[in-house]
C-alpha cells in the first residue's frame, strides 16, 4: 500500500521570520515594462506607447500594477515554499494583493522583502495530503514607499500521488479550426477596443451599477511559445539580473528526481547559468516540457500561476482605465492554463460604496475559465473609480 504521508515538520521553524531581501541589479526600464505587457497579452497603450502615455495623467510610460510581480524574485513564491517537504512539488494556489498608490516608472529600483506567514495541510482530490503554505511579499521603491503587498499561496504536494490519483487528464492539445481561431481573434478585439475607446477618459463611479457585467476578455490559445515569452518577462529569469538570495537552497525544499535542480543559484549562475535557469532545469521546467509536466501530475505544458494573477489584475485595471486604481484583489487559482487552451475572463460588479477614507469603490467578482468551462481562477477585487 502506498505511503500517503506528507512530512511538513520542517516548516514551523521558518514561519514569521523574514528572509533575505532581494532586488534587481539595474533599475526598471521602459523596455522591461513593454516586454511585460507583451507577455501578458495586455495591449494597454499606457504601458507601451510613448505618445499616448505622454498626454496621460502620468506624463510618461507607467508600469501596470501587475508589473510588481515581474520585479519579484521567484514570482513571490519563495516566502510560500521555504522549508523542506520531502518528495514534494509546488504549484501556485493564489495571490492576495494590496496596492498603496505608488506607481512604478522607468528608473525605479524595487526591493523585495519576504516573510513566511503560515501553512495548513488538507486532503485534496488532486494529490491527497496537500500543504497550503502562505508567505508575504512587500515591494518598496528606492524612496522607501510601499508599492504593494502580496500574500502568495503555494500548494505543495507529492507528484507521485497526483499521478496515481489522475486528477488532471487530457494529454493532447486541443485542435482549433481556422474558423474557430478567427472567431477567437474577433473576441479578443472586443476587450481591446473597450480600452482604446475609453482612452484618457474617466470611468465614473456614478455611471456604473451593481450587477453590471464587465467586458469579456479572451486570449490564447496558449502555446509553449507564449509560455516561454511569459517566463522571460519575469526579470528574475534574466541571467545575473537579480541580487540573488543565499538563504534558500532549492535542493533543500524536497524536490526529487528530475525535478530537482539549483534554480536561481547565485554561485552556479556564474559558472553555467543555463543550469540555474528554470526554463531548462529544476521544478519550473514542467511548465514548458510536456514530459516533465506529466511527471508532476499535469497533463501537458501549463502556464504560470503568477501570470494568471497578473491577467486578473490587468483585466480589472484595463476596465478601470487610466483614472482607476486597483486597491485590493484576492485571487484563488483552481486549474492551470494548459497549452492549447484559451482563457476567458468575466467580471460582475457586486457592490458599490464610499469607504471610510472617502474613496468611491466598486467591488468586482471575477471568474476565469477555459473554453471547456473549467474554472481556472476566481477573484474578488476593489477598484477606486473617479466620482464627479
Amino acid at each position: 500500500m502506498t505511503d500517503r504521508t506528507l512530512d511538513c515538520s520542517d516548516l514551523d521553524q521558518y514561519m514569521g521570520k523574514p528572509m533575505k531581501s532581494s532586488s534587481l541589479k539595474e533599475p526598471v526600464r521602459n523596455s522591461d515594462i513593454r516586454r511585460w505587457v507583451q507577455a501578458m497579452h495586455y495591449p494597454n497603450l499606457l504601458h507601451y506607447d510613448h505618445d499616448f502615455a505622454a498626454v496621460s495623467r502620468f506624463g510618461r510610460l507607467v508600469a501596470p500594477q501587475s508589473f510588481t510581480i515581474a520585479a519579484a524574485e521567484g514570482h513571490g513564491a519563495l516566502a510560500a515554499c521555504v522549508g523542506q517537504i520531502p518528495g514534494s512539488h509546488l504549484i501556485f494556489g493564489g495571490d492576495e494583493w494590496w496596492f498603496f498608490g505608488a506607481c512604478i516608472f522607468d528608473g525605479d529600483k524595487i526591493v523585495h522583502e519576504k516573510i513566511p506567514f503560515d501553512y495548513v495541510v488538507k486532503e485534496t482530490k488532486f494529490a491527497g495530503p496537500t500543504c497550503f503554505q502562505r508567505g508575504d511579499n512587500n515591494y518598496y521603491n528606492q524612496y522607501g514607499d510601499l508599492v504593494a503587498r502580496q500574500r502568495s499561496t503555494g500548494i505543495r504536494y507529492r507528484p507521485d500521488l497526483a499521478v496515481e490519483m489522475g486528477a488532471l487528464t487530457g494529454a493532447e492539445d486541443p485542435e482549433w479550426t481556422e474558423e474557430q481561431l478567427a472567431e477567437i481573434e474577433e473576441r479578443k478585439v472586443e476587450y481591446i477596443n473597450m480600452m482604446h475607446a475609453l482612452g484618457h477618459g474617466k470611468r465614473d463611479w456614478n455611471e456604473v451599477s451593481v450587477g453590471d457585467k464587465l467586458p469579456v476578455r479572451v486570449f490564447g490559445p496558449h502555446s509553449v511559445a507564449s509560455l516561454t515569452t511569459e517566463w522571460r518577462a519575469y526579470l528574475f529569469t534574466i541571467w545575473c539580473g537579480v541580487h540573488r538570495r543565499t538563504d534558500l537552497d532549492m535542493d533543500a525544499l524536497g524536490f526529487t528526481g528530475p525535478m530537482a535542480g539549483k534554480e536561481q543559484d547565485p554561485v552556479l549562475e556564474l559558472d553555467n547559468p543555463e543550469q540555474t535557469d528554470g526554463a531548462y532545469i529544476g521544478p519550473s521546467r514542467g511548465h514548458l516540457f510536456p514530459r516533465w509536466a506529466r511527471y508532476i501530475g499535469m497533463p501537458r505544458a501549463y502556464g504560470y500561476g503568477a501570470s494568471m494573477g497578473a491577467w486578473i489584475l490587468d483585466y480589472l485595471c484595463g476596465w478601470g482605465g487610466e483614472w482607476g486604481n486597483l486597491l485590493h484583489s484576492n485571487c484563488s487559482y483552481r486549474a492551470p492554463a494548459l497549452c492549447g487552451d484559451i482563457t476567458i475572463t468575466n467580471g460582475t460588479i457586486v457592490d458599490k460604496k464610499i469607504d471610510e477614507q472617502g474613496r468611491s469603490i466598486v467591488q468586482v467578482d471575477v471568474k476565469m475559465t477555459s473554453q471547456l468551462g473549467a474554472v481556472m481562477s476566481t477573484a474578488k477585487a476593489e477598484i477606486e473609480l473617479p466620482k464627479r
